[in-house]
Formats: structure tokens, sequence, C-alpha cells
């Protein structure tokens, strides 16, 4: 896919991987629309941020009617990159952590993918990339509750490949090992170090699976840092 001009949805932009994604596509020409609740501390002529809580369905319908509206109804590609996870044992996970997960990290992935594929469907063209997590392939001690999360991203988006493929919609999951955001700030045993993937590295794999010709289809991406703990 040629990327200048394209028109792309972003959920989660202001930080880490989703900041890294927008600025790398925004210097390549795409458009850019981010959906997040707090407001990037960066501009751009072609960056229009939508303030959205992507665990509402109703506000994810209206940002992406505005976004579709600046567009002519163009959509190329969606990115679902906004996430965040709680660590602990199963049943010291609060009633309000394990909802917060679900919502964010499985809800809102649905809902910006029924929005997107209508618009995708119509023009035989689109590729929407998930952002998952070596959590959601395997399962960890004390993060039960979040690999529950990623593992429901992992089958939803595996399903989807296989619906859309014929309608030449690409479909890819990314499974990235730690990586050095601000992700850990709910896991106080955790710090982000520069051991970690670089959210830099993440968003130029990302751009280059965007960039493959249109009948090669990269439906699962697999990414660890190769040391973790620096030894």
């Amino acid at each position: 896919m040629e990327l200048r001009d394209k028109k792309v949805i972003i959920t989660g932009i202001s930080k880490g991987i989703g900041k890294a994604l927008a600025l790398a596509l925004l210097e390549k020409g795409a458009h850019v629309t981010g959906l997040g609740q707090t407001q990037p501390d960066y501009q751009h002529a072609k960056l229009h941020f939508i303030q959205t809580d992507v665990r509402d369905f109703q506000q994810v319908e209206k940002s992406f009617a505005e976004a579709l509206s600046r567009w002519n109804n163009e959509l190329h590609v969606l990115i679902n990159n906004a996430g965040l996870g709680y660590f602990g044992k199963l049943e010291d996970t609060s009633l309000d952590q394990f909802h917060e997960m679900m919502n964010v990290n499985v809800n809102g992935v649905f809902y910006a993918c029924k929005l997107a594929l209508p618009i995708m469907k119509a023009a035989k063209y689109g590729h929407i990339i998930t952002i998952s997590s070596v959590a959601g392939l395997e399962a960890y001690p004390e993060v039960g509750a979040y690999c529950a999360s990623k593992f429901a991203v992992k089958a939803m988006m595996e399903s989807l490949y296989k619906e859309v493929r014929y309608d030449k919609i690409k479909v890819t999951c990314l499974y990235p090992g730690s990586v050095k955001t601000d992700f850990f700030r709910n896991s106080p045993g955790i710090k982000a170090h520069d051991f970690m993937l670089m959210p830099e590295d993440v968003a130029t794999a990302m751009v280059q699976v965007l960039e493959t010709p249109d009948n090669y289809h990269v439906v699962n991406y697999e990414v660890r840092p190769l040391r973790p703990k620096g030894e």
C-alpha cells in the first residue's frame, strides 16, 4: 500500500506505540485521525484528534462519523492500539479493573472494527491492524485477566481475517513483548527500561506491514526484545 494521502484512524495516539505509529504515518504523508482520551503533545497539518472513550460505542460511532465526513467517506487503515493492563493475582483483581480491561482491550476493538468494516467492504480495500500482546499467545501468572482480554483479541482477529480476506481487506494482529512505554504504570513491580522494545521500532515494523503488496498478507506478527532483562 502506498501510504501517501491514505486515510488512517488510530486509537490511543497520545503515547507509546500509538504516538510512534501516528508520527511514522504522518511522515509517510498519510492523513491520521487519532481517537483517545488525552490530547497528544504533538501537532501536524494532517493530524486530527477527537477526544473519544473507546469503551463507549456511541462516542466511537460519533468520532468515526466525524472522521469519515472529513475524508469523503474514505477509510484505508484502522489501527486498534488503545489498551491497558492491570497485573496481579486473579482473586486480587478488582471488578473495576477487570471490566476496564475488557471494555478497552476487547469491546473497543470490536466497536472500531464494526464501524470500519462496512466502509472498507464497499471500497474492496483496507487494512486493520490490532495490537494484542505476547500475553495473547501464552498465559503468565499474575496476568490472568489481562491475558484473557488479549486472548480474546487474538480470537477476534483470526476469525475476522478469514471473514474478510475475499473482500480484499487485510487483518494483521501484532503480538509485542515488553515495550518501553508507560504501559507498566499500573504494575509497580515492573519499570520500563532500555532493553525493552522501542515504540519507534515497533511502529517501523507496522509501517512496513502496511506497505506490503496488495496480495501479501501478514496475519500474525510476533515481536519480542532479544534480551528483555539485559543479561
